[in-house]
């Protein structure tokens, strides 16, 4: 059984993860693009030792900043993996935020390992998705999300086109999706921010201001808005307001991912009692 927990950030996610693997036996595999990089902890709200309790983890802490990391490498490795669990009668449960590194492991995405590189950054993103349309006019992809558009034109012109991308490729799947109202949400990503600096994540993003501006650095939440404060560009408050609007703006464009792209069952997070949301997503799995 292949459980796949989804929505958008600060939701809830990681807690219901270890809930349902300690209920069937199942390890958990990272579906999230930063996460897959060590030392980016705070910023990615990497998932601690003490929250594991002592669940397996995979696909966390497997490259460095500076080394590069497609999603075909994730393709390769999530498949890889669990076939490694199937074979030791494990569950395996995905849990994360990278909506096309979910699509490339368990549906029909067929990539190209190797990719010829191209610089768009003369295209504004109009220009990007009226590029891709041409090749693929029935793609779906968020217009206003530049590092998505970049990525869906060059894998177009990489010829890495899907033959069926809503087929999945394993049975007994399990698409679950937690929500809830949107000023909870918004309360709750605010409150997540203020935690991540009180963790340490000013001094976090200080152990990468002075290395190479690599795609892992520039992707996670957090990291960016510091910088332009530790270049005097803004204040720090005005980089702390800027984390919370970029992480709101970032939890819509997930749920509006996962809730176009998957078959998921939603549901609505009860966050004074989560042991009873937890009973309604363990009631669901068993009796389908």
């Amino acid at each position: 059984m292949i459980i796949v927990i989804s929505g958008p950030t600060a939701v809830g996610k990681t807690k219901l993860s270890i809930e349902l693997a300690k209920k069937y036996n199942a390890e958990i595999i990272n579906y999230d693009s930063v996460q897959i990089y060590k030392d980016m902890d705070i910023a990615s709200a990497k998932v601690t030792k003490e929250e594991m309790e002592g669940i397996p983890h995979h696909l966390l802490d497997i490259k460095n900043y500076d080394e590069n990391y497609s999603i075909y490498d994730y393709q390769m490795d999530a498949r890889k993996k669990i076939e490694e669990l199937k074979n030791k009668n494990k569950n395996i449960i995905f849990v994360g935020g990278t909506g096309l590194y979910i699509k490339a492991a368990l549906y029909d995405y067929r990539f190209n390992k190797e990719e010829e590189k191209y610089d768009f950054s003369n295209l504004t993103n109009e220009e990007l998705y009226k590029r891709i349309i041409e090749i693929d006019k029935d793609i779906k992809v968020d217009k206003d999300n530049n590092r998505r558009l970049v990525r869906t034109l060059t894998n177009l012109l990489n010829g890495n086109i899907t033959n069926n991308k809503d087929t999945l490729l394993y049975d007994d799947c399990y698409f679950i999706g937690l929500k809830t109202d949107r000023d909870i949400l918004y309360e709750r990503i605010n409150k997540r921010v203020d935690i991540m600096l009180d963790n340490g994540l000013i001094d976090e993003a200080k152990k990468f201001y002075n290395k190479e501006r690599t795609k892992a650095i520039m992707t996670p939440i957090g990291y960016k808005e510091l910088f332009r404060y530790l270049d005097n560009e803004i204040t720090k408050d005005e980089a702390i307001d800027l984390i919370k609007k970029n992480s709101r703006h970032y939890a819509k464009r997930q749920f509006t991912f996962f809730n176009n792209q998957m078959n998921i069952k939603w549901f609505d997070v009860n966050f004074n009692d989560f042991n009873n949301t937890v009973l309604e997503v363990e009631n669901y799995i068993n009796l389908n």
